[in-house]
């Protein structure tokens, strides 16, 4: 296990993890509140609910077939490079997006997005290549935790910078994100190409992505798993893009109360992922996973009856616990399932259930919240979590020593 490379890798996760924090937070608060106008015939919250799910329908249908090609052509760090570059060059564009501009912060929303979300899809692709298994639980979770910390730095950027223009928050996000790609893309391990054209690539992953349908639906365990996670993942997911914009529209929160509020969530799920990194190699990450989705349904309860913005700061601190920890063991989880030599096709199969369960959330939670308004929309999201739970309950656990066959 090269430690160089474990830690470039974890550096990627430092950089585009600004986007992870300032987009939700802060784009999602800014288009909602001051892009859309009042009395437009939608209210920010449909809007945004409409560019998170339409961004997760892009990355849920190109995922599984660039993951073939990456697999077919031996693409995989080019095509992360790719999503690299169009994810900094959009957020540059959010400079040019003001009050009224509904379209164009529409559309550099889901481009930036899916940027964002289709890069992860080859990220994660590189975890069983550059750890062994027995240490899947603590490489995942170191990712995670270093992820944290570039968030709050990009927190700690955005409170110096957001006093001067937002424009300046979107520069420090794009450098970010563009400066700490730099070591992965110099030490993760190198392309491998086989010869095969793209087209070719594109056709031969075309058929795969229909194989890798039909070998899901053979893989008891992973089958199982993986409808799990497209529920529960649906739910954290919408909590997620929708927090800063319920903290802002529900309890009234300020852009420093906010900031505040953002740091805290990055800080607990700090601790939530390396809290959970040893129990996930030592327990299991199933027995993580069910454990944090009845901690998940706590939450959202402790939300929907939270009145004071104290409260609600205690909620957040107790949803990052949530959120660390859920998406590190599910990521060693899903990863104990994978055939070796498979890593892009299947983790693109797990980013098509993971996106897939986003698109109904968050634009659910949007059209709700016009209905009944956001406190109650909230309570929405337990039924994911419940559904979940119960089939990541079912899953029979995995071999430590080989992957999911069956």
């Amino acid at each position: 296990m090269d430690r160089k490379v474990i830690r470039s890798w974890a550096l990627y996760d430092f950089g585009n993890s600004a986007f992870a924090v300032l987009f939700p937070f802060f784009y999602g608060t800014y288009y909602a509140d001051h892009i859309v106008p009042e009395g437009s015939a939608h209210t920010g919250e449909w809007w945004w609910g409409l560019t998170i799910s339409v961004s997760m329908l892009a990355v849920a249908l190109s995922a599984p077939l660039l993951g073939g090609i990456s697999d077919h052509a031996g693409m995989r760090k080019r095509l992360l490079l790719a999503y690299t570059v169009l994810g900094v060059l959009t957020v540059l564009g959010f400079t040019q997006v003001g009050p009224g501009m509904i379209v164009l912060g529409f559309v550099l929303g889901v481009v930036a997005n899916f940027a964002f979300e289709g890069g992860i899809v080859f990220y994660n692709s590189y975890l069983p290549q550059i750890a062994p298994r027995s240490h899947h639980g603590r490489v995942s979770a170191l990712g995670f935790a270093v992820g944290y910390v570039g968030s709050l730095v990009a927190l700690g950027l955005a409170a110096v910078l957001f006093e001067w223009g937002m424009e300046l928050v979107w520069i420090a996000l794009a450098v970010q994100w563009a400066l700490f790609a730099i070591p992965a893309f110099k030490n993760l391990p190198p392309d491998r190409p086989t010869g095969i054209g793209i087209r070719q690539a594109a056709a031969g992953g075309f058929r795969q992505t229909k194989e890798t349908i039909k070998s899901v639906l053979g893989m008891r365990r992973m089958r199982r798993f993986l409808f799990g996670y497209f529920f529960y993942m649906d739910g954290v997911n919408t909590v997620i893009v929708f927090a800063g914009v319920y903290a802002v529209g529900t309890l009234d929160f300020e852009a420093p109360e906010l900031l505040l509020l953002m740091a805290l969530v990055q800080l607990s799920a700090l601790g939530g992922s390396l809290l959970m990194a040893k129990p996930t190699d030592v327990k299991g990450p199933k027995w993580v996973v069910l454990r944090v989705l009845l901690w998940w349904i706590l939450v959202v309860t402790a939300a929907h009856f939270t009145e004071s913005k104290t409260m609600f700061f205690v909620v957040a601190v107790l949803a990052g616990l949530g959120l660390g920890s859920i998406q590190a063991s599910s990521r060693a989880l899903m990863s104990r399932l994978i055939p070796k030599g498979r890593e892009a096709e299947l983790f693109g199969f797990y980013a098509l259930c993971g996106k897939t369960g986003a698109i109904l959330g968050p634009f659910l939670f949007g059209v709700l919240t016009d209905a009944y308004g956001a406190r109650h929309a909230i309570l929405s999201v337990i039924v994911f979590y419940v559904a979940g739970f119960f089939l990541v309950r079912g899953l029979q656990d995995a071999p430590a020593s080989a992957p999911d066959s069956t």
